[in-house]
């Protein structure tokens, strides 16, 4: 990304998309300066280690597939650190019956697993006979998924899979802004099935590799700390208040260290904050806030807690993924992932590590309970789902008040407000979570859109 004459660029976060777009700024030979309301780098993604224990507070791992990802952690020098994760660990498991039941990982399995009835495998084999289809408004992902498999696969299938990215509630999310993937095949090939192998037929022709799960020796906050190291010195600012951002023939950024208040201008503003924190900016020296509207954006609150246990307190082989809880189920957990069973160096030796995954947009007020009430809560899913015995042996507690945004029905008109305040005021940048997929591999690339744009 050349550029045409060098460029003063604020960056408002330091999450993996306001890295992201520093670094590919600083590589285009513009002046940046990134600004950050806390004391870390890295924003969601939070990996802790102690005493052999890997904790993962945000993101567990990190799906691989776009070229631009290969690339990326070949430029900050983190192949070497890079883990795929374990290919024993194969299973998923979905919970039905009060059982963790293994996911289908073929058609062979697919036919002899317990987890569907005849009648729903029937109707998933029907699918591909389905014809594009005209879609003249948005609809609910729930609605939008069972108009092609049924309400089974969705109450075992979708809902689980939605519970475990989103914290979300399928009859609530948008079918074209939260899976914009599955509308555009439906559009193209009105069957997902078909519109499926068409997408992995043209990626193996394109020669691009088939996407697999990574994550990184010291944990995912690898990526935005290597992000960080790249940066000159003096780009990066913790700890900043911003106060006012000044449009006029320079933007001025107006800040607060903690002393007193700084001032400093820039030829362009690259916001790459979450929709809470872009609600809040004021624009102008009257305070404007455009982009208030944003804060109704939902943001159910999600509790994570890290347990660790000898090896012989849990019945469970743990060789997979981890397992996801259906609403139908009326379990008290999300999911719960076998943090030790998918990368290596995440407990210490004869132990292992789950993570618990609780709240969401399912049932908020779990997510807010204190560590000591939530674990005496799911213990219950651990022991009959996992058969784990006796008390953890150390265990970590993450809660996020306001976690991953709900790209609900209606979100366009977010999207406009976003689009809207671009045009309104030119040099400014808007990308990331909010706007771009909430998915680790989304803000990445959301990062290099916005270096592109702003370098230009």
């Amino acid at each position: 990304m050349p550029a045409t004459s060098s460029k003063s660029i604020a960056i408002l976060g330091a999450g993996v998309t306001g890295l992201t777009a520093a670094f590919r700024l600083v590589q285009a030979g513009h002046r940046v300066r990134v600004f950050e309301a806390t004391g870390r780098v890295g924003g969601a993604v939070r990996s802790e280690l102690t005493d052999g224990w890997l904790i993962e507070g945000g993101p567990n791992s990190l799906l691989t597939g776009e070229p631009v990802l290969a690339k990326l952690i070949g430029e900050l020098g983190l192949a070497s650190e890079c883990l795929e994760a374990n290919p024993a660990a194969k299973n998923r498991y979905i919970v039905r019956g009060g059982a963790a039941l293994a996911t289908p990982s073929g058609p062979g399995s697919f036919f002899r697993t317990p987890l569907f009835s005849f009648g729903a495998k029937l109707r998933l084999m029907m699918e591909p006979l389905c014809r594009p289809r005209v879609r003249t408004s948005d609809l609910s992902l729930e609605e939008f998924v069972r108009s092609h498999v049924g309400q089974e696969l969705v109450d075992f299938g979708l809902n689980p899979f939605v519970g475990g990215v989103y914290a979300g509630n399928p009859l609530k999310l948008s079918a074209r802004h939260s899976f914009p993937q599955l509308w555009e095949l439906e559009r193209r090939h009105g069957s997902l099935i078909r519109g499926a192998m068409a997408a992995a037929k043209a990626r193996k022709a394109r020669g691009e590799p088939r996407g697999g799960m990574i994550s990184f020796r010291r944990g995912l906050q690898a990526l935005p700390d290597a992000l960080a190291a790249r940066l000159p010195a003096g780009a990066l600012t913790l700890n900043a208040r911003l106060e006012a951002l000044v449009p006029a023939a320079r933007w001025s950024v107006v800040w607060h260290d903690g002393t007193s208040t700084q001032t400093e201008p820039f030829d362009a503003i690259v916001a790459a904050l979450p929709a809470p924190a872009l609600a809040q900016l004021r624009f102008g020296t009257h305070g404007e806030r455009p982009l208030a509207s944003l804060d109704a954006i939902d943001h159910p609150p999600v509790a994570s807690l890290f347990l660790g246990y000898r090896r012989e307190q849990i019945a469970h082989p743990l060789d997979g993924f981890g397992v996801l809880a259906p609403a139908i189920e009326r379990r008290s957990v999300l999911g719960i992932l076998f943090s030790s069973s998918l990368f290596p160096g995440r407990a210490p030796d004869g132990h292992v590590a789950l993570t618990v995954m609780a709240g969401g947009a399912r049932q908020p007020e779990i997510a807010r309970l204190p560590a000591d009430q939530l674990l005496a809560l799911v213990e219950r899913d651990l022991r009959e789902l996992l058969g784990v015995s006796g008390a953890p042996k150390f265990q970590r507690h993450t809660f996020w008040p306001r976690a991953i945004p709900q790209y609900n029905l209606g979100y366009e008109s977010h999207l406009a407000a976003m689009t809207a305040c671009e045009g309104a005021h030119p040099g400014l940048f808007l990308g990331g979570q909010a706007r771009d997929g909430i998915a680790l591999p989304a803000c990445l690339a959301a990062g290099e859109k916005l270096a592109a744009r702003a370098g230009t």
